[in-house]
């Protein structure tokens, strides 16, 4: 699931746009009145624009320069610093090449040293922004087909339409948000095998996918409360619901607030053979009606998402945990339990305690019948670079059975 984010929609709002070819030569910039409109002065003086896509809930840059293979990294990094968008007009891999040595420029940046694992936190969270907003101001042109007009461009159509939904005219895209979308496309295509499952989830643009399987694991093992219906709330690729019909479960609806994770799960749904028993639906939380049992992996870290991906890990307020909890008695059938699957990690990095949640549970009106815990097996936490090392060695992650009292 990605919670809390705007919708993405399938092509941009705003009124059409008649777009004509960029200058080939550098520009000088301009202001788009529309925020769903790149806009620049061309060197006969006319306006060029061109139609806004972005996939992560980006705004449009206002001040735009056309440029070419003549562009060095230090000038791009010059501009981006100035808020300056290049859009691209040469060599494809030659701009990806550029947009790689400005990472490689943020990467070796200074960095204060932090006052504690919270302050750590917070500064990893403002260098990561700043890198994508940095590198977000390399565009490249992304027309009808979709295709990059570009030289020794590869072929973006599938990556692109997971991306952006149908491309209708002339647009301009994020060289980084493409790239990313690209490696995305990758992940669907080839799929995450899940051993719980014994088999591959694909998971759509934009939504989580299980790379981390103790989580699941959790799930998979804890005892069912009972097998004729159960409720997956922010169900996103359809991982849990499929892992309890795998294990018996007669009838699983999973919902989401999401369409881009609705039609993740559904295809994930038909590719397993399971949907007939596994529905997902549209909405907000809950479904109507009670279950015997209703199972939520909320996003773990109760802070404010810098982007619409964002909000499949960043949780502002710990808005949908504490929804799950204060509603989850008025959906449960006599008898049933509530799971919630939640990682320790924000008590680790000095955003949330233990106590805190423990309060929460017990103000819903709940008793937890049982903590099942399992340790992370990701990369992340054996390695000692990453400047949140400490908390994600000491990560534990539960699955919390809970019961009205």
């Amino acid at each position: 699931m990605i919670q809390g984010r705007p919708t993405l929609p399938e092509s941009p709002n705003g009124p059409p746009i008649t777009s004509n070819a960029p200058a080939a030569n550098p520009s000088t910039t301009a202001v788009a009145d529309d925020p769903a409109v790149v806009s620049w002065t061309a060197d006969d003086g006319e306006t060029r624009t061109l139609r806004w896509l972005s996939a992560n809930g980006r705004p449009a840059p206002k001040r735009v320069e056309v440029v070419d293979d003549s562009l060095t990294a230090d000038e791009a990094n010059r501009m981006a610093s100035q808020g300056i968008a290049m859009l691209w007009r040469g060599d494809f891999n030659n701009a990806r090449q550029i947009l790689n040595a400005m990472d490689r420029r943020l990467a070796n940046g200074k960095k204060k040293p932090a006052k504690d694992m919270a302050d750590e936190f917070y500064r990893h969270r403002q260098s990561r922004s700043h890198r994508a907003r940095i590198l977000g101001l390399v565009l490249v042109p992304l027309d009808p087909g979709p295709v990059v007009p570009l030289r020794r461009a590869p072929d973006v159509h599938d990556a692109a339409t997971g991306a952006y939904g149908a491309v209708a005219e002339p647009s301009a895209v994020s060289l980084h948000e493409l790239v990313g979308a690209i490696g995305a496309h990758e992940w669907r295509r080839n799929g995450v095998y899940v051993d719980a499952l014994q088999d591959r989830i694909h998971p759509h643009y934009g939504i989580f996918f299980p790379t981390r399987s103790e989580y699941v694991d959790l799930v998979a093992e804890a005892p069912l409360p009972s097998l004729p219906l159960a409720f997956d709330i922010g169900t996103g690729t359809g991982v849990l619901a499929a892992l309890l019909v795998r294990r018996g479960v007669e009838r699983v609806i999973a919902t989401d607030n999401e369409p881009r994770a609705i039609a993740c799960a559904e295809d994930n749904f038909r590719g397993l053979g399971i949907e007939d028993r596994a529905e997902a639906v549209l909405g907000d939380m809950f479904p109507e009606g009670r279950a015997q049992l209703v199972i939520c992996n909320p996003p773990w870290i109760p802070a404010t998402p810098h982007s619409s991906l964002d909000s499949a890990v960043y949780d502002p307020g710990s808005r949908m945990l504490l929804r799950f909890l204060n509603e989850l008695a008025d959906h449960l059938e006599p008898g049933g339990e509530g799971w919630l699957v939640l990682s320790d990690l924000a008590e680790h990095l000095g955003l949330r305690t233990r106590d805190e949640l423990l309060k929460a549970i017990d103000a819903a009106g709940l008793d937890i019948v049982d903590r099942m815990d399992t340790v992370p097996t990701h990369g992340k936490a054996a390695d000692r670079s990453d400047p949140l090392f400490a908390a994600r060695a000491a990560e534990t992650t539960s699955l919390w059975r809970l019961t009205p009292r």
